[in-house]
């Protein structure tokens, strides 16, 4: 088998009141996130690669071995299909304590190890929560424990489906570095649904956005945000990933600095080392637009750049596409504002973005 071959999935589904029809190339490693409002088809496209939708048709392959291809009536069931599933809910087992809910799954693993108890542990910080019954567990704790547990019977694929949604913010925001790790540390592929898009911009490294049933684009995360005739870009969520390093850190007023391809940004301090990778966030709504150098401002960031594309839409908004020497970012801004501006693709601007409101 070929580890390097990415993930295929032609599928078609057919409900009285939904329709799935997608066809989606994966990288065979890192996170591809599902995007889409409910009902556009993300859980249940896991629900193919599971195989628990027998009535669908079409062909998957995974790791270069098929798991449905209807053209030769090939169907592997879901409990010989190598796949770890995360759901919204844990679902432990009540009865066994954290390790005994681990060792469930090493003692049902098939296929060759890929990672260790020892190295899941250590991965997810479940050392201290080992001896601990699961009702006596936090929310992030339960979901900690829950991929650990997905990890231990060594799938080839890792399918999460809305692992945050049950959770508040502060659970949110301590869990979120653990799926980095996973991230940057596994091999395994996984496919991540969501409809969170700061949790799509902080893991994800291909983006498929869904819509009633169908692809509507997919492609690397930091192209696909920054595009302007997509269905997401007319809601809140609309916003760009830059791929960045951490270039300084500001000591006295607590800040770091971060330069990518077109440009630098200030933002509140982050823990990193100089040089590190970051992904960081700019929402359209945080960035204001100006024709001349702004002065006596205490917008700390300030990026000379060139209007590529201006989309005006129902609601009295206009959102710009801008360059940023290589770099698309995108601004929220009212109509009246981009016409008393003028603003026109290949005009010169300014973009101002509050280093307090950017996100990583």
């Amino acid at each position: 088998m070929n580890a390097a071959s990415p993930i295929q999935a032609r599928v078609a589904l057919r409900y009285p009141a939904f329709e799935l029809d997608v066809d989606l190339q994966l990288p065979a490693g890192g996170v591809s996130a599902l995007f889409g409002p409910s009902g556009s088809g993300k859980t249940t496209c896991l629900r193919c690669f599971a195989g628990l939708e027998r009535g669908s048709q079409g062909r998957i392959v995974v790791d270069g071995e098929p798991w449905q291809d209807s053209a030769t009536g090939r169907f592997v069931p879901p409990h010989r299909r190598p796949f770890g599933f995360v759901f919204q809910d844990a679902r432990l087992f009540p009865h066994l304590t954290v390790r005994g809910n681990l060792r469930y799954a090493v003692l049902r693993a098939v296929g060759p190890t890929r990672i260790d108890f020892d190295e899941a542990v250590q991965l997810l910080d479940l050392g201290d929560l080992l001896e601990r019954h699961t009702d006596r567990l936090s929310g992030g704790e339960r979901q900690r424990c829950a991929i650990a547990r997905a990890l231990l019977t060594r799938p080839r694929l890792l399918l999460l489906d809305e692992p945050l949604a049950a959770l508040d913010e502060a659970r949110k925001a301590e869990l979120l570095p653990y799926l980095e790790r996973l991230r940057d540390a596994l091999s395994i592929p996984m496919i991540y649904v969501s409809h969170s898009m700061r949790e799509v911009a902080r893991l994800a490294d291909h983006l498929v956005l869904l819509e009633r049933g169908r692809v509507q684009a997919s492609g690397a995360v930091s192209d696909i945000t920054a595009r302007t005739d997509l269905a997401f870009s007319d809601d809140d969520q609309a916003g760009v990933v830059l791929l960045a390093h951490c270039a300084a850190h500001d000591a006295e007023f607590d800040l770091t600095q971060v330069q990518f391809e077109g440009g630098a940004l200030w933002l509140p301090r982050v823990a990193c080392p100089i040089g590190q990778a970051l992904r960081v966030r700019v929402a359209a709504s945080d960035v204001s637009l100006t024709l001349e150098p702004p002065r006596a401002t205490s917008i700390l960031n300030v990026l000379a750049a060139t209007v590529t594309a201006r989309r005006d839409d129902s609601r009295g908004r206009s959102l710009i596409q801008l360059d940023l020497r290589g770099t698309r970012l995108l601004a929220r801004v009212t109509r009246r504002s981009a016409t008393l501006l003028g603003l026109r693709v290949g005009q010169a601007v300014f973009a101002q973005i509050k280093g307090a409101a950017v996100l990583r």
